[in-house]
């Protein structure tokens, strides 16, 4: 590979960092630059954008809408995994990014480049979710990854960088979080939020209201699966794309979703992280719901267990790993009969389940009631309880001492 790059192609959203890295590719390599915009959902002006990377100097913008794929191949299969990283946070970015990563490339691969590019800091795990896929996916690609090599050390010098320009940005010194939102959730991150224990603006989120600001009276909505991923809202089928929507819509009204927390990045260092995912959340509680009667006891146990590797995989960007799509063929296998339909009731930040049914449900209320029944004998549980508690009788006839 030559050391000059010959075309680059950059991941382009038309932020603070994606802006200066365009224009400074342009003059530090000399060579045309062709941005790339993937529509995930962030419910921002494409074409706008578009333009803009047109005046900053791209040679070519490609804009491609990503947001079926990004629901139906990347979101719904998370789902039904139950994936949460450290207890909270449902994956919105983690799971964009191997997405936009993947369309680069075929990008890449239309437009004759021989160079990716991307915006991520030299902090953060978008950097390794970006790379990691061009390495397993198109190895032989040259990645720049401008925050590592350039004397640009803060958003401070992007934005006077950007000033002297002539590059429009919409970070300001007044507000100088991050923001990245796509179809599943909204994320902020960087400037006031770096202070964990300073509560986050009022103003600052876009999907969701405040719970003390929710409607005092409750929503009930019905959500339906077919073998693990939802297919309908209150008996209406719908699409992968407009069923998020609208549950995003219905369950922001209601203030669920906000989650503030402190997480381990792959990189090393911990960092807070605000993050809106109002339909996520309501997917996340009723897919869980609706196991809990279709799903065997040991099959939830054991893909309870993988969960937290999930998990981990997806926020570390090892989504084309084969170890992930290892784990995605086992957890599959078990959403067969996750079929049916949950009721919630979402009311001023909380989902709850308040019903659930399954055409083949393994709940059955013939065995589950306390009063009296014909299949179930209550003698058999003598023997099953005095076989389970022979080790322990044994260790109390040896005298092992207890805690």
């Amino acid at each position: 590979m030559s050391s000059t790059p010959r075309k680059i192609v950059l991941a382009y959203s038309g932020g603070l960092d994606t802006s200066v890295i365009l224009h400074w590719l342009r003059q530090t390599y000399r060579c045309p630059v062709v941005a790339f915009v993937a529509d995930v959902g962030q419910e921002e002006d494409l074409q706008a954008i578009a333009e803009k990377a047109r005046q900053t100097g791209a040679e070519q913008v490609v804009v491609e809408d990503l947001r079926e794929a990004f629901v139906r191949d990347f979101v719904f299969p998370a789902l039904r995994a139950q994936a949460v990283y450290e207890g909270s946070y449902l994956l919105g970015t983690s799971l964009a990014r191997p997405l936009i990563a993947q369309k680069q490339i075929e990008v890449a691969q239309r437009v004759g480049a021989d160079t990716v590019a991307h915006g991520a800091t030299g902090k953060g795990n978008d950097q390794v979710r970006f790379e990691l896929t061009f390495q397993a996916l198109a190895p032989q690609l040259r990645v720049l990854a401008p925050w590592r090599e350039w004397p640009l050390r803060a958003r401070a010098d992007l934005m006077n960088y950007a000033r002297e320009h002539g590059i429009p940005v919409p970070t300001t010194p007044q507000k100088p979080y991050s923001i990245d939102r796509n179809l599943l959730h909204t994320s902020y991150e960087g400037g006031i939020l770096e202070d964990p224990w300073q509560e986050p603006p009022a103003d600052m989120f876009q999907m969701t209201v405040a719970p003390e600001e929710a409607p005092d009276r409750p929503t009930y909505v019905e959500i339906s699966f077919e073998a693990g991923v939802p297919t309908a809202i209150d008996g209406t089928p719908y699409a992968p794309v407009a069923l998020l929507e609208t549950l995003n819509r219905l369950a922001g009204a209601n203030g669920i979703g906000r989650v503030d927390m402190v997480e381990n990045r792959f990189v090393g260092m911990k960092s807070r992280g605000v993050y809106e995912t109002p339909g996520g959340t309501v997917l996340h509680v009723a897919h869980r719901a609706l196991e809990s009667i279709t799903l065997d006891r040991e099959v939830m146990f054991l893909r309870d267990s993988l969960m937290p590797k999930y998990a981990q995989l997806v926020y570390n960007g090892f989504w084309f790993a084969p170890e992930r799509l290892m784990l995605q063929a086992a957890i599959d296998a078990t959403q067969q009969e996750v079929t049916g339909t949950v009721r919630l009731k979402l009311y001023k930040g909380n989902c709850m389940v308040v019903g659930r049914k399954a055409p083949r449900s393994l709940y059955r209320p013939e065995y589950a009631t306390f009063e009296a029944d014909r299949v179930y004998n209550p003698r058999d549980a003598e023997g099953f309880i005095r076989l389970h508690g022979l080790r322990l009788r044994l260790q109390a006839l040896r005298g092992t001492s207890q805690p």
